[in-house]
């Protein structure tokens, strides 16, 4: 018997063969996962693209029909009515919330940015883009921290990306330290592509070369669809240095990139 029971329980192990075809099934399981992976990938990169055109699209549309940027729009109140206050101060800057078309008027400067309320035409361009129906959604206007700062709240006060946990900004950007000296972006308006992480990375290197590459010269000093400098506090480490030479490093392969595209 107990020659029958050392028998039978060698007849209950797993021979090569089965092991084998185990193998190949979680190697054929893994390769189908992280190939789905890069394909989610790559449609998520897609959109970025789509989503500059759309936004570039919309704003263009905007100062078409308006006379004025969004945001920056004077008279907005006259279409949509005041949230409260005079309609260009800090109380009806604050009084504004999502789902309620009541908005502020910007300064009409032609930037999409204001230092009397700092931010406010930045979250103010997408509630006006909102209330024209050029972007799908519902925005409040407003910063989602104190008074003043820029705090997102992505799908509250800035339209999210499909990539990650990306979102669309729109902002004037001057001239500044992390803009390259032969550049030509400064003192434009641009939609800018950013993560919520403290230096806003949302994109490697090889990623944004690939968009840029796509939608302009493939550079992140030149160009319509640029990054910041290598040492720049927004963007760190995405180019290869500071110069006016400067390549997307494909030798970093964290999320540290950002992405803007000249709006107007």
């Amino acid at each position: 018997m107990m020659h029958v029971g050392r028998r039978m329980l060698r007849t209950q192990g797993f021979s090569l063969v089965e092991l084998s075809i185990v193998l190949v099934i979680l190697g054929l399981l893994t390769g189908g996962i992280l190939g789905g992976q890069s394909l989610i990938r790559a449609a998520e990169l897609r959109s970025v693209s789509t989503g500059y055109a759309s936004y570039a699209t919309a704003m263009q549309t905007f100062r078409d029909k308006y006379f004025a940027l969004p945001g920056d729009m004077s008279n907005a109140t006259k279409f949509w009515n005041s949230a409260g206050g005079t309609g260009a101060d800090s109380a009806c800057y604050t009084a504004q919330v999502a789902g309620n078309p009541a908005t502020c008027n910007g300064n009409g400067d032609g930037q999409i940015f204001t230092s009397a309320f700092m931010y406010s035409e930045r979250f103010a361009s997408w509630k006006h883009l909102a209330n024209a129906g050029l972007v799908e959604g519902s925005y409040s206007g407003v910063t989602a921290g104190a008074a003043g700062t820029y705090t997102e709240a992505v799908g509250t006060n800035v339209p999210r990306a499909k990539l990650g946990n990306g979102f669309f900004d729109i902002t004037f950007e001057p001239d500044n330290t992390t803009l390259y000296a032969a550049g030509t972006q400064g003192d434009t308006n641009v939609i800018g592509l950013y993560g919520t992480s403290t230096t806003r990375g949302i994109l490697k290197p090889e990623e944004a070369w690939n968009i840029d590459t796509k939608m302009d010269d493939g550079s992140p000093v030149y160009g319509k669809v640029y990054a910041n400098k290598k040492t720049s506090v927004i963007g760190t480490n995405c180019a290869s240095s500071d110069a006016d030479n400067a390549t997307y490093d494909f030798s970093l392969t964290a999320t540290n990139c950002t992405l803007k595209m000249v709006a107007n």
